[in-house]
């Protein structure tokens, strides 16, 4: 009977030991190309252009299965040029993700580190830039985080996601003050509501960010906000950032219709503005292999006005490898500039963009 004893109790440390298997996933894209701006600071450009309709980034992410529907899991990911071999942040290796966590079926997923908010996760889906998958196409200076761009990704994070219940989940996040490689140096929290039912995904958002650093002068051609002299560049860190954003999509045979709402309320010295944005557009899959995507947005923030049209063709050599051409009209009110995102200003209110290029999962 000992004996018996024995053998059971070896078959249960290796039916454990079985169980208990792990996963590391080495991922990345790369992404290049050549872009051409009608007016960039007063001329006409040509320009080699990175991570158009992806960002540039290599990661690991694995997972530990511990049993009980429990999983440990991890991410770490690093932003680069693939036109030049620079990291997106200098000294910075995981600038743009690095986290480890729990993740049970039941209760959802808790993580701690570096990571992205729900505007981004949640709602950057529903744009025109990740829709089209062109980070030229999202709204002046990022404000509203849709494209998230190092540093934005909040250090000294944690976050929670929450099983789908029937097709509705929520997220919630906070940062603790005093991080560093990140844009925002107080606390920080965000809320975030998901639906998804077959062809309909719906999301509402909620953030509020303190001492955060915003691009308001290069992005806006501001010179003054808030009593902040912003002339030559010099950094805008907001005492209280609030931004409040509602999206969703639908997808009726071979065309995907999405639609985002944002509105950021920006504070310093007393002194506030909002901005606000709306934008909308169809992606329209012609072949398997390619497809036609039109999009475009208005924005307002302190007495400016923008609008950006874009149109892209998007046709994939395989399911890893796609080969792109974008073209994106830019105006702006007479009382500003128009600055197309990751290109740079024009010295006019109009701008013309074109961007094509290759880009490569792994």
């Amino acid at each position: 009977m000992r004996h018996a004893n024995c053998l059971v109790a070896a078959l249960c440390v290796v039916a454990g030991t079985a169980h208990a298997q792990s996963s590391v996933t080495l991922y990345g894209s790369t992404d290049a190309g050549v872009g051409y701006a009608s007016n960039l600071r007063g001329h006409s450009s040509f320009f080699a252009q990175q991570g158009t309709y992806q960002a540039d980034r290599w990661g690991l992410t694995g997972i530990e299965d511990l049993g009980g529907g429990l999983k440990t899991v991890f991410k770490l990911e690093s932003g680069f040029s693939t036109i030049n071999g620079s990291m997106s942040s200098a000294g910075v290796l995981f600038n743009r993700q690095a986290f480890v966590g729990l993740s049970d079926n039941r209760f959802g997923t808790l993580t701690l580190g570096r990571m992205t908010d729900w505007n981004f996760e949640m709602l950057g889906p529903f744009s025109t830039g990740q829709s089209l998958g062109n980070f030229s196409a999202f709204h002046p200076a990022n404000i509203d985080g849709l494209g998230n761009t190092v540093p934005s990704e909040w250090s000294n994070a944690v976050k929670f996601r929450s099983p789908a219940y029937g097709g509705l989940s929520f997220g919630a996040m906070y940062g603790f003050p005093g991080a560093s490689s990140s844009s925002t140096a107080g606390r920080s929290y965000s809320l975030g509501v998901n639906y998804a039912n077959g062809p309909l995904k719906l999301a509402a958002t909620y953030s509020e960010y303190h001492d955060r650093t915003l691009n308001l002068n290069s992005g806006f051609g501001l010179t003054n906000f808030g009593g902040i002299n912003l002339a030559n560049g010099n950094p805008f860190v907001a005492d209280s950032v609030k931004e409040l954003g509602v999206g969703g999509s639908y997808e009726v045979g071979k065309v995907l219709l999405h639609a985002v709402a944002t509105q950021v309320r920006v504070a310093k010295n007393g002194a506030s503005e909002n901005f606000r944005a709306v934008d909308a557009g169809a992606n329209f899959h012609l072949t398997p292999a390619e497809e036609i995507d039109v999009g475009g947005w208005g924005a307002s923030f302190d007495g400016g006005h923008w609008a950006q049209l874009t149109v892209a063709n998007v046709y994939a050599l395989s399911k890893a490898t796609q080969v792109y051409v974008d073209v994106s009209l830019e105006r702006a009110s007479s009382s500003a500039i128009a600055d197309t995102i990751g290109v740079g200003p024009s010295s006019t209110n109009k701008q013309i963009v074109v961007l094509t290029g290759i880009h490569h999962l792994f």
